[in-house]
């Protein structure tokens, strides 16, 4: 399912140069990789610190594989300039189908340009005609802009949840204190052979 849409107009008075039209589409298995590669542009470590998801390729792989149908790029001028990735989830034992959108990312230069609002009605758009109940996001607690657009979007209720982290790398540096010389497994003596 394609849905065009022109973004600005040609006769704007700011002076203001008119964009080109922004397709929303299903992706397709040739996106792939630009797919990425925005992503990774998006989804630094400076920018979200406690992304508790990892941004790579098979990521994107991976929702495309299990999830195509819930798998959405925006277009403009043969350039995927948006993308969102999502899944439903049914559970056993209830009558409701759930919804969840798990990466919603533009490029920097079209924030404010409505491209993430198209493609997120488009995604609910298609769940909703999957028979999906209940719509979910998550966001960063201190990523304000994501929190005013889901807003917008009309999300409510949030909850907090707490995501605890351990970095392994700083552990294995550290000697384990915690471990007597007692206690640490000592070598097995080598094995003889029986005589005869």
């Amino acid at each position: 399912m394609k849905e065009n849409f022109q973004e600005g107009t040609s006769a704007a008075p700011n002076g203001k140069k008119k964009r080109p039209p922004v397709t929303i589409r299903q992706m397709e298995i040739d996106d792939l990789a630009e797919v990425f590669h925005l992503g990774e542009e998006l989804f630094t470590a400076d920018r979200v610190p406690n992304l508790y998801r990892t941004w790579d390729p098979y990521e994107v792989v991976s929702f495309y594989l299990s999830d195509s149908d819930y798998c959405f790029v925006a277009e403009m001028d043969d350039d995927i300039v948006g993308f969102a990735l999502g899944t439903t989830i049914s559970k056993p034992r209830s009558a409701w189908k759930y919804a969840h959108l798990v990466w919603l990312g533009v490029r920097n230069d079209l924030r404010r340009s409505h491209v993430a609002e198209r493609l997120f009605e488009h995604f609910k758009e298609t769940v909703m005609e999957e028979g999906a109940r209940i719509l979910f996001v998550d966001s960063e607690a201190d990523n304000e802009t994501a929190l005013a657009f889901f807003k917008k979007m009309g999300f409510g209720n949030p909850r907090e949840h707490i995501y605890l982290s351990l970095n392994l790398t700083e552990r294995r540096k550290k000697p384990r204190s915690d471990v007597s010389p007692s206690k640490k497994r000592r070598a097995a003596p080598p094995a003889t052979s029986p005589s005869s």
